[in-house]
């Protein structure tokens, strides 16, 4: 018997505007120790029909029509009170931000107790017992410290394990992952997609895996749903679906998504427009509006089907049957010049440092530290270039980037821009050089005025430098709405109403505003969806090449990096341990974090994510207080030996301009040390 069955499910949303029809006629089953993935768009129903299943839809939400069989129970038509004796207890589900979803005036320990105690009448004594055997199931280290300390306390991926202990605490039949490794570096994603597989194969669970990424759907599930405008669009086996793609929205994520062995040269394939209002939904297919294969057939709505009943999809003009995807356009020349750079140099970090103090007590502050978030950090950048700076969260990048548009400045060091030292710099003469120095947000909700209309939000930068008067100011946030394809009306409106990657264009209208020389970009389409990714991407390719820009472009996504940066700086808890271009630092990594963090892209293809046999980087990044002595690295090495933590490695020469700090690395040196001369 089928763990979950889902039959011809509908979930519709009562708002003002009119009942959305989030789920709209989906049936799938899941069976006993099988991981299914749900992959689609945001605004696809992907989370709604999690939700329908454990019974938590938001207000105005009902389940309309359709069955959700658990075992012999249907869930839809159970009651508030039946509900809660399941969820918890034999269905789990791991939420995309644990920080919202855990309660931050609990402890850990008493989190987890809390379902133990309710589904399984325990003690206090034996929940709590529970609960550091489950922090121990899911790798947590020190499990019997963590259960006296708070969420916010953890790092991201340690709040991740806790959300994934408290749904397995019960032991349950079935657990629902909604986008669980979304907001996670690509280390910690890789760890945490490799526990789920290892407790699905210790507890024989069922999974149901939710997510944008085909990526993570490659290497995890062994069934894949796509779902569009709440319609389950093409369902089949794993490598059968990545082999024999049928439906065209199916082949334009795919497509959509950055590959580290392809040629940079040609723009990445997006997916036009959005999906569609599912408070009116179009007649037909859903997907026809942004289908380049649509005619007039598809007026009327495919049903879920096909020759191969194993592998349906809805479709009257499928993939391989006289249908394929148009390639993208080439990058001109000037484009491709732009991005290789100029060869002057605009930026130079020199010996940067910048630490903070961390200050203990009340009234009285005394001083218990300091956080080493860069440290010694020597750059050059070249005109019209793009260098990527990765690393995970906590390794600097985000604070070099801070330096660098002079919203920080360093503790020792300089950086230098056009010849002028930038922490040498005050009032007139700093807000003039500022405006040739930008920053693009990694969240563009949190950095733009919700109070403020996007009118005010782009006048604000030319009102504050004097450019120009207000009929000119506003014929310029035209301008520059129309340049990031966006329509001059948006003038009139508040953030809130766009959507994330509309918000994000947005954040880079505001960057270009003041006509900048240099833009950070930090993690700039982190939180989008591969369709909506691809699109910022090739914008701000080729806003490089009409604007003459030059970026620092910050992300834990090397894959993203790849596209855009012709050079890459890879951080490590405030150090710079390897720089080169990008062919020597992807085809030749010198590094052993470098290949790490390179072996944890998800790769969609099946055959290359299955033949990965473990996290490629283990454990968590230590603190920056008390950094590790010598190779600041060697506590997550597997190539560690007694020098690494006596002696901290210095950059040496591996090839022209590609440098790498490691006693023992991967590729042979060119040059013992480095001398005199600046990373470029």
């Amino acid at each position: 018997m089928s763990v979950l069955e889902i039959d011809s499910l509908r979930t519709f949303i009562k708002q003002r505007s009119g009942v959305v029809r989030a789920v709209d006629g989906v049936s799938f089953t899941i069976e006993p120790g099988e991981t299914v993935g749900l992959v689609g768009e945001s605004g696809c129903g992907k989370t709604m029909t999690g939700l329908s299943v454990m019974g938590l839809l938001p207000n105005g939400g009902y389940i309309a029509d359709g069955a959700i069989r658990f075992g012999a129970t249907d869930l839809a038509a159970l009651g508030e009170r039946g509900m809660r004796r399941i969820r918890g207890n034999e269905i789990g589900i791991v939420f995309q931000d644990p920080m919202t979803s855990l309660n931050p005036t609990m402890t850990i320990g008493d989190q987890i107790a809390e379902v133990v105690r309710k589904h399984r009448r325990a003690s206090a004594q034996a929940a709590m017992a529970r609960a550091e055997e489950v922090l121990a199931l899911v790798g947590m280290p020190r499990p019997a410290e963590r259960l006296s300390q708070y969420p916010h306390q953890l790092s991201g991926g340690l709040r991740q394990r806790v959300m994934i202990g408290i749904a397995l605490a019960c032991e349950p039949k079935l657990l629902i992952a909604d986008e669980p490794t979304t907001a996670l570096d690509v280390t910690i994603q890789d760890q945490i997609l490799v526990l789920l597989d290892s407790l699905k194969e210790r507890l024989g669970m069922a999974v149901l895996l939710i997510t944008h990424d085909l990526g993570v759907i490659a290497g995890r599930a062994d069934r894949v749903l796509v779902m569009y405008a709440g319609k389950i669009v093409e369902k089949a086996a794993t490598g059968e679906l990545f082999r024999r793609t049928r439906h065209p929205y199916t082949a334009a994520l795919l497509a959509s998504i950055p590959k580290l062995g392809e040629p940079t040269s040609r723009q990445l394939y997006s997916i036009p427009g959005l999906p569609p209002d599912l408070s009116h939904p179009p007649e037909g297919c859903r997907f026809a509006e942004r289908c380049s294969f649509a005619t007039e057939d598809c007026r009327v709505e495919p049903v879920l089907g096909g020759p191969d009943p194993s592998h349906p999809y809805a479709c009257f003009h499928p993939i391989g049957h006289g249908s394929t995807l148009t390639q993208p356009e080439a990058i001109d020349g000037h484009q491709q010049a732009a991005n290789q750079g100029s060869g002057s140099d605009l930026l130079v970090l020199d010996h940067v440092v910048k630490e903070f103090p961390v200050t203990s007590g009340g009234l009285l502050q005394r001083s218990v530290g300091t956080v080493k978030a860069v440290s010694d950090v020597t750059l050059t950048i070249p005109r019209g270039g793009t260098l990527g700076l990765v690393g995970e969260s906590g390794c600097g990048k985000t604070t070099i980037g801070r330096m660098i548009v002079a919203l920080e400045r360093p503790t020792s060091g300089r950086v230098i821009f056009e010849g002028q030292d930038l922490s040498a710099l005050t009032g007139t003469e700093l807000r003039r050089v500022r405006k040739d120095l930008q920053i693009m947000f990694q969240d563009p909700y949190a950095s733009l005025d919700p109070r403020m209309r996007v009118s005010s939000i782009l006048r604000e930068p030319l009102q504050i430098q004097g450019a120009g008067g207000r009929a000119e100011q506003r014929e310029h946030v035209a301008s520059l709405l129309g340049e990031v394809g966006l329509n001059p009306r948006a003038m009139e409106l508040y953030p809130h109403e766009f959507s994330g990657g509309q918000r994000q264009r947005l954040g880079l209208a505001r960057a270009l505003a003041l006509s900048p020389k240099v833009i950070v970009a930090d993690e700039p389409v982190s939180a989008l969806d591969v369709s909506i990714r691809s699109q910022i991407l090739n914008l701000m390719r080729r806003l490089q090449a009409t604007h003459g820009l030059t970026y620092i472009v910050i992300s834990h996504d090397l894959s993203v990096i790849r596209y855009l940066a012709d050079r890459i700086g890879v951080m490590y808890l405030g150090k710079l341990v390897e720089v080169g271009s990008s062919s020597d630092v992807y085809d030749r990594p010198a590094h052993p974090y470098t290949l790490g963090l390179l072996s944890t892209i998800p790769v969609p293809d099946p055959d290359v994510e299955r033949a990965k046999q473990a996290a490629a980087v283990a454990g968590e990044l230590p603190s920056a207080m008390h950094p590790p002595s010598g190779c600041r690295f060697r506590t997550r090495c597997p190539m560690a030996r007694e020098q690494c933590a006596a002696e901290e490695p210095a950059l040496r020469s591996f090839g022209a301009d590609h440098l790498a700090a490691c006693h023992f690395p991967l590729q042979t040196p060119v040059s013992p040390l480095l001398g005199a001369g600046v990373p470029r």
